[in-house]
């Protein structure tokens, strides 16, 4: 991915910047000699020194002059403050950043970094287990070989895809606030099953699991969802009556407004 000794920066590696680097270590497509991360907690920084036997520091400006791309992975809030300031702009000038900053525009990152190629991602936290979802879109004028290394950064910690900055407030809400929805389903799956005596630390196990086993038949087989449920949707069965208990209570309406009430709020985020 990076020939030689070419490095990449991580600014502000906390958990999702640490499981993009996990994932880079493990698929073998980066060593820790070409990583560079930062961190403003001192702590932090020699933690992710002794676990991962990489360059580490306190200052975003050692980074981004040793490094030949960087990946930023701050807080919407903390973006500017780190970004729009003489030294990084060049420091970073003719360098690929990838922002992964929910809300934080290309057109902003452009006005920090005017001279930097610019590509926005948004990922999901199962990228630290390697299930991430990510998608990444492009400035005018990113090459398809950015691009391309972009892509294989997040493919290291699960799927990569690319669409049009527009697509990403949605994005923001389905696939960044998605996996606390998820896990609220799970929940309540579960909390039905112990009100009906199952124990709780095995409800949790077989919701979760159905839940990942229900998604990758999704993923693996191409299908509709609604295929797929009508294939477990016997006449006079069970499952159909717990279907129209949920229709009742007009939870594709419920969790329909949760992704677009999300989405409103991903717009406003950065811009502040």
């Amino acid at each position: 991915m990076f020939e030689g000794s070419k490095t990449l920066a991580v600014i502000g590696c906390g958990t999702m910047g640490e499981a993009i680097v996990r994932g880079l270590f493990r698929s073998g497509k980066l060593s820790p000699t070409q990583v560079f991360a930062t961190d403003r907690r001192a702590d932090l920084v020699r933690e992710l020194q002794a676990r991962h036997k990489m360059r580490t520091s306190l200052d975003n400006l050692e980074a981004a002059r040793a490094s030949d791309a960087a990946l930023v992975c701050l807080k919407p809030q903390h973006m500017a403050t780190a970004l729009d300031n003489d030294a990084i702009r060049s420091a970073l000038a003719g360098k690929l950043v990838i922002s992964i900053a929910a809300g934080v525009r290309i057109g902003q990152l452009q006005t920090w970094l005017p001279k930097s190629p610019i590509i926005r991602a948004m990922p999901n936290t199962p990228a630290v287990i390697g299930e991430g979802m990510t998608i990444i879109a492009r400035a005018t004028g990113v090459t398809d070989a950015h691009a391309r290394l972009a892509e294989e950064i997040f493919l290291a910690v699960g799927r990569c895809s690319e669409l049009d900055e527009s697509n990403l407030d949605v994005i923001t809400a389905l696939n960044g606030s998605g996996p606390a929805f998820a896990y609220l389903v799970l929940e309540a799956l579960a909390d039905g099953a112990v009100m009906m005596g199952l124990r709780r630390d095995i409800a949790f196990t077989v919701a979760a699991q159905m839940l990942q086993g229900a998604a990758r038949m999704v993923l693996e087989s191409g299908l509709h969802p609604a295929a797929l449920k009508d294939q477990v949707t016997t006449p006079a069965g069970c499952t159909i009556a717990g279907l129209l208990t949920l229709e009742d209570c007009r939870i594709r309406s419920v969790l329909a407004r949760a992704v677009e009430e999300a989405t409103k709020v991903a717009g406003r985020l950065g811009q502040s």
